[in-house]
């Protein structure tokens, strides 16, 4: 199994390595000092604390798709027909193709915050609703 140091857990997960380390002291997240005194932590242990800790997906009740990317919209190029939006969820950067329609009912614009919804090959991006919105 590898094992993985603070900053590569802090980096999979989307946190700070203050985070993880907080984890770490709290005894939520098992870790080992290695050879060279860093400590460093078990991926089947980080799989099993992921599993335990991750918050129920909101999305779940309205929606048959699970691998939702929730993040910053930091691109969006848009043309007569066609926009392209670009995601930074954690570390992973999401690219969808829609139409220029879409991203405009959705209001996607560069420091938005946007779902990346992944359902097979295709990416369904939702915007956020303001607190007391629903989606339409």
């Amino acid at each position: 199994m590898p094992m993985f140091r603070i900053s590569e857990v802090a980096g999979l997960v989307g946190v700070s390595g203050d985070t993880v380390r907080r984890w770490v002291d709290s005894g939520r997240l098992p870790a080992a000092r290695g050879a060279h005194g860093h400590r460093t932590v078990d991926g089947a242990d980080l799989a099993a604390f992921l599993r335990a800790d991750a918050p129920e997906d909101p999305g779940r009740q309205v929606s048959s798709a699970r691998n939702r990317f929730r993040g910053l919209v930091t691109a969006v190029h848009r043309d007569g027909v066609m926009a392209q939006v670009e995601i930074q969820a954690g570390p992973h950067r999401v690219v969808s193709l829609m139409s220029r329609e879409a991203a405009d009912e959705l209001g996607l614009d560069v420091g938005s915050v946007a779902s990346a919804i992944v359902k097979s090959t295709h990416v369904v991006v939702e915007n956020e609703p303001a607190k007391g919105q629903r989606h339409g």
